[in-house]
């Protein structure tokens, strides 16, 4: 199974990261999140997971319920994304610092030509989103077997 990588640019600039400690610093903030709005995206970490039977993924996404979810697939691209809403408070709740909110995530995966994509199914449980990807019966591997010579 093939993973379609994201781009992380904290880690691809050392400047950037420089820069972005000195900004931290003055504005005891992070420098992305000055150009996020309260609903930020995030990538959650994901494990991939082979057995005989099948590919699982485990996509760690705690806060969520089950219909915050949506998967697709398109072109064997299965697709996670995850929204959860931001709540209108209309209380008066004066913040000194507030450092989470609700977030939106989108993961994408190329599926091999091995997997039964129609049978493809997931379950949401404490916070860990399993998705399991079966194979195809002609792509598992088969037991060995002797062959006799004539």
């Amino acid at each position: 199974m093939t993973l379609v990588k994201c781009n992380n640019r904290r880690n691809e600039m050392p400047a950037f990261s420089a820069f972005s400690n000195i900004f931290n610093n003055y504005f005891e903030r992070e420098f992305p999140d000055v150009f996020r709005t309260k609903a930020s995206y995030t990538v959650p970490a994901v494990n991939v997971i082979e057995n005989k039977d099948n590919f699982q993924l485990e996509v760690a996404v705690p806060g969520l319920n089950k219909n915050d979810f949506k998967l697709n697939i398109k072109n064997n691209v299965l697709t996670i994304t995850g929204k959860k809403e931001i709540e209108k408070e209309e209380n008066e709740t004066n913040y000194t610092r507030k450092e989470f909110s609700y977030s939106s995530f989108e993961r994408s995966f190329t599926l091999p030509d091995s997997v039964n994509s129609d049978n493809i199914n997931a379950v949401y449980e404490n916070g860990v989103l399993k998705v399991n990807i079966p194979k195809r019966e002609e792509a598992k591997e088969k037991p060995i077997r002797e062959i006799s010579i004539s």
